[in-house]
């Protein structure tokens, strides 16, 4: 017997193709929703990583480098201003 997942219910690997646009669209885009997706987030990434047996660096170095990275990107039109000044 085959059990059907509604689309809602389904993660993001096991959406088809054809039903990703719908899947994308039963989003909830609120502010409530939204701030609930990245509470969500918050919670998946502590308990994978910080909240552990044996914790490592490596939870802490993976925050810092996104970190890097982000305020990288958010710096980079300054940054290529500066590549193509001439300094003689």
């Amino acid at each position: 017997m085959v059990s059907v997942v509604p689309v809602k219910d389904k993660k993001l690997l096991e959406v088809k193709l054809g039903e990703l646009p719908s899947w994308i669209l039963m989003w909830d885009f609120s502010p409530s929703g939204i701030a609930r997706t990245f509470q969500r987030g918050y919670y998946w990434y502590y308990n994978k990583y910080i909240n552990m047996k044996k914790g490592s660096i490596s939870s802490i170095t993976m925050v810092l480098g996104c970190y890097m990275l982000f305020s990288y990107c958010l710096s980079y039109k300054e940054i290529k201003h500066e590549w193509l000044h001439k300094y003689h």
